[in-house]
């Protein structure tokens, strides 16, 4: 009886100490999954603000240049080179009754950026934004001023134009009341008439340079592109460091 007795807690005992093992492996396994997890978001976060300290030097390259002719910025997109904020010089005539809005926001007033097709001397459209007016000034007549005429060189970035809508909770273009929500260059084009095979398949945003009348208020590209890459690397490295610090105190309370 007495031998059996012992026998029991012996196998108790083992099992005990297997049960034990095997938890704690696991929980090894788990903690070192875990581990290569932040890791590997940690060193992603890394290559990203690589990415983005790229492009942000690139753009303010671009910016700096000296104004390129059409045809430059021309062969860029038809070779596939990113042609977003290029300085661009253009001079051509406004074709002020085909005009298109696009809803947006500006020096904490809302209103529309004003999309105006220049022809050029070749026959050419590009389609300008002009800038900023409010939703007073959204019909032409409120600002007959700014409706220039005759050959007018404009100077700005090209803007490439989006092939899709950016996003599901952007409501989609009402092009009946001619109010874009966003840049569809080719709908843009097509509601107001013009040949698509003339319309060149980019944008170009108007600088700054002031004009008669005030309105449109040219400069409003916007330049705010969140870089907060390195915040999100320390915080997955930060939480690789405290897990491993949690594993060990858990440790050494075990040994002791």
């Amino acid at each position: 009886m007495h031998t059996r007795a012992r026998s029991i807690v012996a196998d108790t005992v083992s099992d005990k100490k297997s049960g034990g093992l095997a938890g704690r492996i696991i929980g090894i396994v788990l903690v070192l999954v875990a581990l290569a997890i932040l890791f590997a978001l940690g060193t992603w976060q890394m290559e990203r603000l690589a990415w983005k300290e790229g492009l942000l030097a690139s753009i303010a390259e671009r910016r700096a240049a000296p104004p390129a002719d059409l045809a430059a910025i021309e062969a860029l997109a038809k070779a596939g080179e990113d042609v977003d904020y290029r300085t661009v010089r253009v001079t051509g005539t406004y074709i002020n009754n085909k005009e298109r809005h696009f809803f947006a926001t500006y020096g904490g007033r809302t209103g529309y950026y004003v999309y105006t097709p220049l022809q050029l001397t070749d026959g050419q459209i590009v389609l300008v934004n002009r800038g900023f007016v409010t939703f007073e000034a959204k019909e032409p007549e409120m600002r007959k001023q700014g409706q220039l005429t005759g050959d007018q060189t404009v100077t700005g970035l090209s803007r490439a134009k989006l092939l899709e809508k950016p996003s599901w909770a952007v409501p989609d273009n009402d092009v009946a009341k001619n109010i874009f929500y966003w840049k569809d260059l080719d709908v843009m084009a097509a509601s107001t008439g013009l040949d698509p095979a003339k319309v060149v398949p980019f944008f170009i945003d108007a600088d700054a340079t002031p004009h008669e009348g005030g309105m449109p208020i040219g400069g409003v590209t916007q330049f705010d592109f969140p870089n907060s890459h390195l915040q999100y690397a320390m915080t997955w490295y930060g939480l690789a460091a405290a897990l491993v610090v949690i594993s060990g105190i858990f440790i050494f309370r075990r040994k002791t």
